[in-house]
């Protein structure tokens, strides 16, 4: 009920431009975005509906000095700019063509010193908007300490609990799209490599993304894409073993016995058990994900930051502060994630 209750009433957040100060903020995260949602007036810029073409933009976000990692300080009126010295608050956004995103990022590329010349790709999950989606990257970007460039893919969702069948076709419908930009990414922009981090339904996008780039026959796209980072799943098991089989590349996995999220989710696919719901109690799947080339990380134990324990990835400091050695370190899925109590065993030891 309480689920029901906070998808009913409201509009949704939106991104006005607030006159942040530098003596109010901590810095600012500039990100690009890409998306399959159709253009709309500001200050929504992108809304739940599908367009057959992509659009770009660009939004500064400002941090505020109060921010303590695994928080995101917003307003709370989702129409308010914000104060800059408390919220996390847009300083600028700015629509761009094809060639002008492929330009400014090339530069932002370019200007970083060379072990920094690294793209991190988000793709959001169910229920969210685009407003919602670019401050949550922000959140991720500031607290996991990412020196690359964030760019956002945003796909169709109506942030609407009850459009989930809406959301899930979007997100198929989405899959060329988010292809396309992962294949520039890799070999237009000069980036060393990119890494993903996926949410949620946007997991489920991201890895038939793959599937079919590996189907294609470059599922590394030119050897650039290092890690994959699926974070509470909304994705059938079955499915995923399907999936895995095809990509044939390791992935990182978390996972939460209590995703309150997903138990919801569930209804909606015949009662099949989500892939981010398992635990490391659930020993044969573990043990079976592991083989495949899947790492999995329980986060169960963890306290969440949200009512739902759906958002562990980004709520609970020690996990995006994870996620950031994960993205500074060297190598193909390599680094420290995972390690310590919530790594299996024989996965680990396969890595040695």
């Amino acid at each position: 009920m309480s689920l029901v209750l906070a998808a009913c009433g409201g509009p949704p957040r939106v991104l006005v431009v607030s006159g942040a100060k530098s003596e109010d903020t901590a810095g600012t995260v500039r990100i690009f975005v890409a998306t399959s949602r159709a253009s709309t007036k500001q200050p929504e810029y992108f809304s739940g509906e599908r367009s057959p073409a992509v659009a770009f933009a660009r939004l500064d976000i400002s941090v505020p000095r109060a921010h303590q990692v695994g928080q995101l300080e917003l307003p709370g009126s989702v129409t308010s700019a914000g104060d800059p010295a408390s919220h996390f608050t847009v300083s600028g956004v700015e629509r761009l063509t094809e060639l002008e995103i492929l330009k400014q990022v090339r530069a932002e590329i370019a200007r970083r010193p060379q072990a920094d010349r690294e793209v991190l790709v988000f793709v959001h999950g169910y229920n969210t908007n685009f407003a919602d989606a670019a401050f949550r990257f922000a959140q991720i970007v500031t607290d996991s300490g990412f020196k690359g460039v964030p760019v956002l893919f945003t796909w169709p969702s109506r942030a609407q609990l009850f459009a989930y069948p809406y959301d899930r076709d979007s997100a198929d419908f989405s899959r060329d799209a988010l292809e396309t930009g992962l294949r520039v990414i890799a070999r237009d922009l000069g980036a060393n490599r990119f890494d993903i981090l996926a949410h949620s339904m946007g997991t489920l996008l991201t890895v038939e993304t793959l599937r079919q780039a590996a189907i294609r026959g470059d599922g590394s796209f030119g050897g650039k894409l290092r890690n994959v980072m699926l974070a509470a799943p909304d994705i059938d098991l079955d499915v995923f073993k399907t999936q895995l089989a095809a990509i044939k590349r390791p992935v990182t996995v978390f996972v939460s016995s209590d995703d309150r999220a997903l138990d919801f989710s569930r209804q909606f696919a015949g009662d099949k058990a989500r892939l981010g719901a398992i635990s490391e109690k659930d020993t044969e799947i573990v043990a079976d994900l592991s083989r495949a080339g899947a790492r999995i990380i329980d986060l169960s134990k963890d306290r969440g930051g949200d009512d739902y324990n759906h958002g562990k990835f980004a709520t609970t400091p020690r996990v995006v502060q994870m996620i950031g050695k994960r993205l500074s370190a060297d190598g193909i899925d390599g680094g420290t994630l995972g390690a310590g109590r919530t790594e299996p065993q024989d996965f680990a030891a396969r890595d040695k």
